[in-house]
């Protein structure tokens, strides 16, 4: 009931960690495995935000895994999400020699842009999709990957950054 909307047949598996759920939606045939932290902030020092996390159906996330939102944070039906993977949006502060002078919990939240998760897609253990990043329909991020750029449809990415390795056909 904590959540902006919640669909049928949703399962999370206790102990969950979370913030502000009335600015998540979650479709149907959701399944969350234990240890899942998922948050949106609304307020951050003197800033405001209006942060929204829209979950599709039929997406299945895997222990430890951490969602945080300023932003947006779109994903789309059908995703795999393995354990200790980090979706964030958001980072404290920028490179600049201002911000850098201040301690990272004092510096403003800044994000690049809303992150969206396409249909079908599958991310591997370990991995962290950061700001302002689509990842494309039926893609893969491998195992411990960081995601920093746009990935195109049907690809298979890894490495830090992560970086096309293979494309994929589909016939």
């Amino acid at each position: 009931s904590q959540f902006g909307c919640i669909g049928v047949k949703c399962r999370l598996s206790l102990p969950i960690f979370y913030s502000n759920l009335e600015n998540v939606y979650i479709g149907n045939n959701f399944n969350a495995l234990d240890y899942f932290r998922i948050e949106t902030i609304n307020h951050y020092g003197e800033q405001a935000f209006t942060p929204k996390i829209i979950i599709g159906n039929n997406v299945d996330i895997q222990q430890y895994c951490h969602i945080a939102c300023i932003d947006k944070i779109i994903i789309e039906d059908g995703v795999l999400i393995a354990s200790r993977v980090f979706i964030s949006d958001h980072s404290h502060g920028d490179t600049t020699p201002k911000s850098l002078m201040e301690a990272p919990k004092q510096r403003n939240l800044t994000s690049k842009g809303p992150i969206i998760i396409k249909k079908n897609v599958w991310i591997g253990e370990g991995a962290a999709v950061l700001s302002g990043v689509t990842i494309g329909e039926n893609s893969i991020v491998a195992t411990n990957a960081v995601v920093t750029r746009d990935v195109p449809a049907n690809s298979v990415v890894a490495g830090v950054p992560a970086r096309i390795i293979k494309q994929l056909k589909l016939s």
